[in-house]
């Protein structure tokens, strides 16, 4: 693994899952990794565990949150190399059931927050010519049902990447992003709300759609992230890397 030592990265949405693994591969490459969420006692719980990460308290959605977030990182290590936007909001929504806060809601997680941690950590990402790196979702780029404005909101979040490579590619600044497939997390209970019964069922239909016959582990997307960040990626930009076990192509 390549080092990242004196690197500063921050993952938002860092606490469990995703974000978690991601935070516990760079800091073990060495970088000061910081870790944003809603809920103290899983960020403490990670600092704990491991010596090189940091957390701060933040609601992804939140713009007086982003620009703090960005202030805190800069006062407390001086610098910032990668901004992983990792946090998500997600919700099986069919469009008879569609209200105007829930879909303001899954936007505000998932397009306007990575737009405003972005603009905030600007000037400090082309200080170290430094990259920014979106998560989206399989469903970014492939359809449906029930998942529309998910999808939706991940799409925009995949364009965003595209056309924020083409802005920031000048100052050095490298966009991509990590489209993840279904992922062993709590997200289909903490975020798309489902009882265990739908659970047991959604995962069964992805197991047996995904073609490699499984669904993804956390490091699995993880490694996805750390690579893109990497030196070895230096010469890639506006990409959405997808990391699916094969569901975009089935």
């Amino acid at each position: 693994m390549q080092s990242f030592k004196d690197q500063v990265i921050l993952i938002t949405g860092g606490a469990a899952g995703i974000g978690q693994a991601a935070a516990l591969r760079f800091a073990e490459a060495g970088a000061r990794v910081v870790v944003t969420g809603r809920r103290e006692p899983p960020l403490r719980d990670l600092a704990a565990h491991q010596p090189l990460i940091d957390y701060v308290i933040a609601d992804a959605a939140d713009a007086d949150d982003a620009r703090a977030t960005i202030a805190t990182v800069i006062e407390r290590w001086g610098r910032l190399d990668l901004l992983v936007n990792n946090a998500g909001a997600g919700a099986l929504l069919p469009l008879a059931d569609a209200g105007a806060e829930q879909v303001r809601n899954i936007f505000a997680v998932n397009v306007i927050g990575p737009s405003l941690l972005a603009t905030a950590a600007l000037p400090h990402l082309r200080a170290s010519r430094g990259a920014i790196i979106n998560i989206s979702s399989t469903f970014g780029h492939k359809a449906g049902a029930g998942l529309s404005h998910y999808a939706a909101s991940k799409a925009a979040l995949e364009h965003l990447t595209r056309c924020w490579a083409l802005e920031l590619a000048p100052a050095g600044v490298r966009v991509n992003a990590v489209a993840a497939g279904p992922t062993e997390t709590a997200f289909l209970a903490e975020r798309m709300q489902l009882t265990p019964e739908q659970i047991a069922a959604v995962k069964q239909q992805e197991r047996e759609r995904i073609p490699l016959g499984r669904r993804g582990e956390p490091d699995d997307v993880a490694q996805a992230i750390v690579w893109l960040a990497s030196s070895g990626a230096h010469w890639i930009t506006g990409q959405i890397l997808t990391a699916d076990g094969g569901l975009n192509i089935a």
